[in-house]
């Protein structure tokens, strides 16, 4: 026989040896004969079945010493190598510990020391504390203290550990920074806060951190020491990762790669592909830069990271440790967050090609020898010839022998069976095993059961305990059989099903039904009346989710009572073994707990989903060993909790709200009790682990199960809030989901709760990050779009005050931070809420941020009182406030968030009147187009300017902001909005007059031009409206046009449209003219008060104000035909007539009195611009106006040689009405005729051959008043007569 051929013929000799077994397991087939007898035959059977179990528990018990399965299965088996290390390598107990290896502290105090004795005395008290800690640290660190070596708190404790590590073992000070007392606890956090990895590279700072002690072998130490080195690591370089979680599962991974990279024992080894992508995904979901992780791979490859461990230890157990360094199995699974294959066991072609290759090489020899082979993957051929004829063998003799002896030994040829595929990873053969015992439970149909189907149940739960570690995906089967156990004890003790409370429906009839089919009444009667018992009596197949589903039919007293007994046969399955399969789920590595965890949870979804008897048996068991099991360490939990999440969402929406409230309970006891644990900054699990109650909460469309949520939360919250971290964002995602809910009850509960976080717990929510304070602020602001109570809106507003009372009563200051090249950094963005936030999270305008742009937001609500309050709260929060914030972040604030209010507001203004130029016919369209009423546009404005004027000096960039929003509202076609942009505008120039810069003057007063100009086009516009409209030519009185026959002149007469163009036109025009004295009441207040501070430039400016706002209103009154119009429309409507003289008379009133002022008060100006002429101008055009209105004269023109002389036939006398606009005008003339006569006289020697032929007319006109000759007959007296007299 060749070599290459002795494996194909061993396995084949296996294949006959096992397939002869077979047959005699069988029996003869049915018509052939055999000498044996009956007793002879079992026999064979039985002994051939026995030979079948014996195969394969030979097979795992060799794979078993190949692999120690049963060593390193032991979960004490790393702590004892350690101890095994840890004696080794101590050589404090062996009292060698030099004195250049003490503390310097107690160098010191040795120095001190008075005698040699006292020196000798406290080095042997030093010594055996030092030989106790290396023994059992905690007495170690204990006597130390009590003898004053060490200090007494958690600092002095750490800085001895990192100090003296020549002296002190090395796995022990692991071993104790690992320990959960909470001293101990303290030390380590003292220990790893002593680090300063600032500006390190990550692989740098992971070997810096281990040089001083070697990782314990407990999981849970491990992590408790790698999650606070993440969180130091994090904190010392604030922008290395997203977030601490990131650091900690890299920290794993650099740690698994150490190992695999420098451990012998390992053949496959990863490579830098491998290693990327393990850790893709693990920076909150995107994955680090490849360049980044590649040169970390080779930094970790090529320079071991040295754990200095002792070279005494012998070379097999320190690989043993290394293998197991982090007291995990699996651990680089952990890492890659998926279940990876043994490459050995799957690569059967490479196998063979690697055996043949061995048996070439010894092929040279020509006598028999035997092959002693090691490797375990040779068994899978082994399993994959035989498996087959021994599943058979044990499934016939199962179910066709009922004697004790037969199906013991085929149970456990099933165990040791199941055993084997599962080590070797053989998923088909194993579910094969593991489901053909699972049927031969006949749990399904349980009248059916025998004593062999109880101890098929037995071997069930004694595979579960032994192999747990293996099963994967043969988990539901196993768990499917205890939910069907634990249902029958149920029953057979009468207890109620879970369905009498889970009922969509439920009856008195059916909780009485339910209560009173019990064992003892089943007994009693001989006839059945629970449902649920029935459905179990009658059966049904394996694969039903339910027993009995699709039977129906009485059930006979001979199935009754047979049931009866086979309940009875289950009593030999107490609770403790059943719930030591659960409990037994601690000792599960990594990847079985989260396979036992994914199929616990279909199990349950079964249950829950059963149409006739839905149960929550699974359910209860999935909150167990989450409580079992949350001292797992992070990276198992996580991928426990995304399974349970997922399980705990699904169920929580389900349309059975009994069942939703039962799930909610349970994940609120989950929760409570993972809340004790302490979460370290920078940490994103608690909000992951809370993250169920934000989906349902957005997705239930039950009111109970949202309004279970707020209380649920609310108890944790209140209970826990200490606890608190990253969890408040979870916490808040369901308050904001509350606000908006449509009942009240939520609302208010919801709100209740917030009241109180933020009354009292205020500080917890502050300390952990800027997005936690800003997730609070976005929900009070939700709070205050509540519609069921306007008490909970403005409560809300209030509270937003509140908060930012607290964040200055912290001290956030927010200072300026720049970047390298000087330029800012602090920068705004806006989220999809549409608030703004600040995007440098480490700057205390991250908190301010969201808090002002909320309540900025708030301001154009479409309730007043929201309106009002947020705008009332706005601007006292920055002005009690704005001394903490840097000139940067107010100019921010204020472009960001104050800004923004006025331009909604304005622009809203602007497109009404856009709209009322284009269409001048509308009906009032700006009373739809403006949000914002008088009262409290007022109040906006003179906040702005208050603002303005107290944080000028940091502000003051933007002031051309502030005078555009001014002169905004002065361009409003109504009177409202632009008597409180004037007020305003008056406000700031009044605070800040002499402040102001030459240029920041004539920005003011452009600005003013502007606004009075802008209006201008679109009012004439308007006017031209008039040309269209009929009405008649009369200078008689229209004041009862009703009765009028002379004229027939009626309302009819009119048409409604043309009424309605009339009255628009009227109002319009008022709002006008009214608007442009409020600009020359402004204009004037400015110039008589901070005349001083104006430059030429800038009362140039003011004179192109004055001339252009008169030149318009002489226009106006030029327009006699469209007056008249108006006059008779006036009088149908019963209107007040336009006020045009009088704006006439206003503009050039304020014309005059600023020239005439600033001749006077200013010469040196009045010089250089010559104003004196300009006065005179304007005198002469006053004059020439009343002489207009005064004179009614029939000239004839008459030729006199080459000349064309008017000629004065007749004059009229004045009518009443124009005696009226005479006496109107009156006071405009007598100023200006006092203006001329205050001249100096020189300038009016100079001027008066302008004026002297208007004098003259005026002295030939009538008046109304004797003012005018008075006044007249002053200036031909003092100053014609004086000149003529010269």
């Amino acid at each position: 026989m060749t070599a290459m051929s002795i494996h194909q013929t061993y396995l084949k000799d296996i294949c006959r040896i096992v397939n002869g077994l077979l047959k005699t397991a069988l029996g003869p087939p049915s018509g052939s004969t055999t000498t044996l007898s009956a007793v002879q035959d079992v026999t064979f059977r039985h002994e051939s079945v026995k030979c079948l179990v014996g195969i394969i528990k030979s097979m795992g018990a060799w794979m078993d010493g190949q692999l120690k399965i049963g060593h390193s299965d032991s979960p004490k088996s790393f702590e004892n190598d350690t101890l095994a290390e840890s004696h080794s390598t101590s050589t404090a107990e062996d009292g060698t510990l030099a004195d250049c290896e003490l503390h310097p502290e107690m160098n010191s105090e040795l120095s001190d020391a008075a005698t040699v004795e006292q020196r000798r005395a406290y080095k042997i008290e030093l010594l055996k504390g030092v030989s106790l800690f290396n023994r059992k640290p905690s007495k170690g660190i204990e006597f130390l203290i009590n003898t004053r070596k060490v200090g007494n708190t958690p600092e002095e404790v750490a800085s001895f550990l990192k100090k003296n590590t020549t002296g002190l073992n090395e796995t022990m000070i692991g071993d104790y920074l690992g320990e959960r007392e909470e001293f101990a606890l303290k030390v380590m956090h003292a220990y790893v806060d002593s680090f300063n990895f600032k500006s390190m590279d990550f692989g740098e700072a992971i070997r810096f951190f281990l040089r001083g002690f070697r990782l314990p072998g407990e999981a849970q130490k491990i992590d408790r020491i790698m999650e606070k080195f993440a969180e130091r690591y994090c904190k010392c370089n604030p922008n290395s990762f997203t977030s601490a979680d990131t650091a900690y599962v890299l920290a794993y991974s650099v740690i698994m790669l150490n190992t695999d990279a420098h451990n012998n024992m390992v053949k496959d080894k990863m490579t830098k592909s491998d290693f990327i992508r393990n850790n893709r995904g693990i920076n909150d979901g995107k994955d680090l830069p490849e360049e980044y992780l590649g040169a970390l791979y080779d930094q970790i490859v090529k320079n071991e990271i040295k754990m200095n461990a002792d070279s005494s230890v012998p070379q097999s157990k320190q690989e043993n440790s290394l293998n197991k360094l982090l007291g995990l199995d699996g651990i680089l699974n952990l890492v890659s967050w998926k279940q990876t294959e043994d490459k050995p066991l799957g690569a059967n072609g490479l196998l063979i090609r690697h055996i043949q290759e061995q048996f070439k090489a010894k092929s040279g020899k020509s006598e028999s020898v035997y092959h002693v082979v090691s490797d375990v993957s040779i068994l899978r051929f082994m399993v994959e010839v035989c498996w087959g004829p021994m599943l058979a063998a044990f499934s016939v003799t199962l179910d066709q022998s009922d004697d004790r002896l037969a199906t013991t030994h085929c149970l456990l040829g099933f165990r040791h069976a199941v055993h084997v595929t599962a080590v070797l990873g053989m998923q088909t053969q194993r579910d094969a095993f593991v489901t053909s015992v699972a049927k031969f439970t006949f749990l399904h149909c349980a009248a059916d059961m025998k004593q062999k189907n109880v101890d098929a149940v037995k071997a069930i739960i004694t595979i579960a305990i032994e192999d747990g570690n293996h099963l994967q995906e043969a988990w539901e089967h196993i768990l499917t059989c205890l939910s069907r156990i634990e249902h029958l004890q149920l029953l057979g003790e009468g207890a109620p099903t879970d369905a009498s409370f889970l009922s969509v429906s439920n009856t008195e009839t059916d909780e009485k039904m339910a209560k009173s089919a019990g064992l003892q009444s089943l007994k009693n009667k001989g006839t059945l009346q629970n449902l649920a018992v029935m459905a179990v009596v009658r059966g049904g197949s394996y694969d039903s989710a339910s027993v009995g589903v699709n039977n129906s039919g009485l059930v006979s007293p001979e199935q009754i009572n047979h049931f009866i007994a086979n309940l009875n046969l289950l009593e030999q399955i107490g609770s403790f073994e059943l719930n030591h399969v659960f409990a037994h789920s601690q000792r599960l590595n990594s990847e079985a707990i989260v396979a036992f965890v994914k199929a616990l949870c279909k199990v349950s979804i079964s249950e829950l989903q059963s149409p006739t008897d839905p149960r929550v048996f699974s359910l209860t068991k999935l909150v167990e060993i989450a409580h079992y099991n949350m001292n797992r360490i992070r990276l198992v939990w996580s991928r426990m909790w995304n399974v349970l999440s997922d399980f705990f969402v699904s169920v929580g929406l389900s349309e059975n709200l009994s069942v939703a409230i039962f799930v909610m309970d349970s994940l609120r006891q989950l929760a409570m009790k993972f809340l004790e644990r302490e979460e370290l900054a920078n940490y994103n699990f608690q909000n992951e682990f809370l993250r169920p109650f934000v989906i349902i909460m957005w997705k239930s469309n039950s009111t109970e199960i949202r309004e279970l949520i707020v209380r649920c939360i609310s108890q944790m919250v209140l209970s826990r809030v200490r606890n608190v971290k990253s969890g408040w964002k979870s916490v808040f995602s369901v308050f904001t989901a509350a606000a908006a809910d449509e009942h009240k009850n939520v609302v208010l509960l919801a709100f209740e709760t917030m009241e109180k976080i933020v009354r009292e717990y205020f500080p917890y929510i502050t300390e952990t990050e800027a997005a936690t304070f800003t997730d609070c602020v976005r929900c009070l602001i939700k709070f205050t779009n509540s519609r069921f109570n306007s008490d909970v809106s403005l409560n809300a507003i209030a509270f937003l005050r509140f908060c930012a009372f607290k964040l200055a009563e912290g001290g956030l200051v927010c200072t300026d931070k720049s970047s390298d090249d000087g330029s800012s950094v602090s920068t705004v963005i806006k989220d999809d809420s549409g608030v703004q936030s600040f995007t440098d999270i480490d700057d205390p305008g991250s908190y301010w941020g969201p808090l002002l742009t909320g309540l900025s937001k708030l301001t154009s609500d479409s309730r007043l009182a929201i309106r009002k309050s947020s705008l009332e709260v706005l601007f006292n929060i920055l002005n009690d406030h704005g001394h903490l914030f840097s000139q940067t972040f107010w100019l921010g604030v204020f472009s960001s968030v104050v800004l923004p209010i006025f331009d909604g507001v304005c622009e809203k203004r602007d497109k009404a009147l856009q709209t009322e130029q284009d269409s001048p016919t509308a009906e009032s369209p700006h009373r739809d187009a403006i949000t914002w009423d008088t009262e409290t546009s007022a109040v906006a404005l003179q906040c702005l300017v208050d603002l303005f004027i107290s944080f000028y000096d940091v502000l003051r960039p933007r002031l051309s902001d502030v005078v555009c929003i001014l002169t905004r509202y002065l361009r409003s076609s109504i009177q409202g909005p632009a008597s409180t942009g004037v007020a305003a505008l008056s406000h700031l120039t009044g605070e800040l007059g002499s402040r102001l810069s030459e240029d920041e003057w004539q920005e003011i007063l452009l600005a003013l031009k502007e606004a009075a100009m802008s209006t201008l086009p679109g009012f004439k516009k308007l006017l031209t409206t008039m040309d269209d409209i009929k009405v008649p030519h009369n200078s008689q009185s229209y004041s009862n046009t009703e009765t009028s026959s002379d004229h027939g002149l009626t309302n009819d007469d009119l048409e409604d449209d043309n009424l309605q163009n009339v009255a628009y036109v009227v109002s319009r025009t008022k709002s006008h003219i009214s608007v442009q004295l409020l600009i020359l009441e402004v204009v004037t207040d400015m110039y008589r008060t901070h005349l001083q501070f104006l430059s030429a430039a800038n009362i140039n400016i003011i004179v192109e104000i004055f001339s252009s706002i008169s030149s318009h209103a002489l226009q106006l009154n030029s327009e006699t035909t469209m007056q008249k119009k108006i006059q008779i429309a006036c009088s149908i409507l019963e209107l007040s007539e336009p006020p045009m003289i009088h704006f006439e008379k206003e503009a050039y009133q304020n014309y005059l009195d600023f020239l005439q002022y600033l001749v006077k008060k200013n010469l040196s100006i009045s010089k250089e611009m010559n104003l004196e002429l300009l006065l005179v101008a304007v005198c002469e055009k006053i004059m020439q106006i009343y002489l207009n209105c005064t004179t009614v004269n029939h000239n004839v023109q008459q030729k006199s040689g080459d000349k064309v002389v008017v000629v004065t036939h007749w004059t009229l006398p004045l009518s009443s009405a124009k005696k009226e606009e005479l006496a109107a005008r009156t006071p405009l003339l007598v100023s200006a005729l006092r203006a001329l006569s205050g001249l100096e006289r020189d300038s009016f020697r100079k001027y008066i051959s302008n004026v002297f032929l208007l004098l003259v007319d005026l002295v030939q006109s009538e008046h109304s008043s004797g003012e005018v000759q008075r006044v007249l007959s002053n200036i031909f007296q003092s100053c014609i007569g004086t000149i003529i007299m010269q």
